[in-house]
């Protein structure tokens, strides 16, 4: 689909939503009228970016955001108005620092060896009072309230119109369920190539926020919003597929657990850049409060702690849940979308083409025994140490592009420096009378 015009015009159409994603993730736009639309398709939407979280300052000149008319969405709840993912361009091509250009430039870079990296996310959420203060269903207390049938079925409401919106959208959503936590959920839906998924998933939580806001609801994806709760994480499901997606390159039916040896090495690379990617997967100061956390009141934070793998077991980082495919359990909510399946891409094909071995398959639980394994590497205790770890990984600052890591921990950094000049009430309680 090319010309947005006639699309206004055969889906009744009033305005279109003109929308980049920043380096933080933050979903920006600019709502053009379908009378305008032509115009701006070829001319593009115009931005400041140091308004945004770009590495920019006020001399910059404008960034014009090009429309991918391929990715336009008519929003079921408000249906004269379409939402488009796009690219910023500034000076007459793409903005390096731009996340989608960034990981749409990868997946054309691996497409010419054949390779593509089909991915599905589970991204988690809350469903929350307007005020944010606690969960929004009063009755939702249960200590093990994870596929609570009750608590879903008070929720009905908001889950059943978002997953019949996403059926609207041909997504194919096929479960609902009650999560670990209080007031939490999830929606699987299919997966796909690696930019689609990260367009849905951008549009995903804007679209759980809107739907829940028209409940009188708030949804949060916060990583870890309750410090008694199970967080949400965002686990991502891989497989590397040929570029007609005849051939699922990490299916080996006479492979260990059915995955063939390429999925293998693309689990050592990912193994093998972890820690520098908890930057990207896990980045917030709040990220640290889920992947480091003690146990919560369900029994499990769900949540990886250490680099390793294993088979279809929950408690390490990498699960091999069936043949064909690797699930990553590290990631949350917070994470950038495309700079995620980004990351992801990079490592896991820099295993492949380095071969890298992720090493001995671990079947313990590692949540109880996780203290025996003494060579198991660590994941980052903060921000900070994630961000150091960044740093030192020039292969993974390299392949992402130096502008977008450049001005990414740039960003982070001062972000990491803002915090640090907080005042929490923990400090008061515990040092005020020092």
């Amino acid at each position: 689909m090319g010309d947005l015009a006639s699309y206004a015009k055969e889906h009744g159409i009033k305005f279109f939503l003109f929308n980049f994603t920043d380096l933080f993730g933050v979903q920006r736009a600019k709502l053009v009228p379908a009378e305008m639309v032509m115009r701006m398709q070829k001319a593009g939407a115009g931005f400041a970016g140091f308004a945004t979280w770009l590495d920019q300052t006020p001399a910059h000149p404008d960034i014009l955001v090009m429309p991918d008319p391929n990715s336009v969405i008519q929003l079921p709840w408000r249906p004269e108005v379409a939402w488009m993912a796009g690219e910023p361009w500034m000076n007459g091509e793409p903005l390096a620092q731009s996340p989608r250009v960034v990981l749409r430039k990868l997946t054309e870079k691996y497409a010419k060896n054949n390779m593509k990296l089909m991915a599905g996310v589970e991204p988690e959420f809350h469903l929350i009072n307007a005020d944010g203060s606690a969960v929004s269903d009063s009755r939702d207390t249960q200590e093990k309230p994870c596929y609570d049938q009750a608590s879903i079925m008070r929720r009905l409401d908001v889950i059943g119109e978002i997953c019949t919106t996403m059926t609207q959208l041909g997504w194919g959503p096929y479960q609902n369920d009650h999560e670990d936590a209080n007031g939490q959920f999830e929606i699987n839906w299919n997966f796909n190539d690696a930019l689609t998924t990260a367009d849905q998933l951008a549009f995903f939580k804007f679209m759980v926020k809107s739907i829940a806001e028209k409940h009188g609801l708030r949804a949060t994806f916060m990583p870890k919003p309750f410090i008694n709760l199970t967080g949400n994480g965002c686990h991502v499901h891989l497989s590397v597929w040929d570029n007609a997606r005849k051939t699922n390159l990490f299916e080996d039916e006479k492979g260990e657990l059915g995955v063939s040896q390429l999925g293998y090495h693309f689990i050592g690379g990912l193994m093998s850049h972890a820690a520098a990617m908890t930057a990207i997967t896990n980045p917030t100061v709040n990220s640290y409060k889920r992947i480091n956390a003690p146990r919560t009141i369900s029994g499990a934070t769900w949540s990886p702690s250490s680099i390793t793998y294993g088979g279809n077991n929950r408690t390490h980082m990498v699960r091999i849940p069936d043949g064909g495919r690797a699930e990553y359990r590290l990631p949350d909510n917070a994470a950038n979308p495309y700079l995620l399946l980004a990351s992801i891409l990079v490592a896991g094909m820099h295993g492949v083409e380095a071969k890298m071995d992720p090493g001995k398959r671990l079947d313990i639980d590692m949540y109880a025994q996780g203290h025996t394994i003494k060579d198991a590497k660590k994941l980052p205790l903060n921000l900070l140490d994630a961000l150091r770890n960044f740093e030192a990984d020039t292969y993974l600052q390299e392949a992402l592009g130096k502008e977008v890591s450049a001005g990414y921990l740039k960003l982070k950094h001062n972000e990491w420096n803002q915090y640090c000049r907080h005042l929490t009430q923990w400090e008061r309680d515990t040092t005020l009378d020092c």
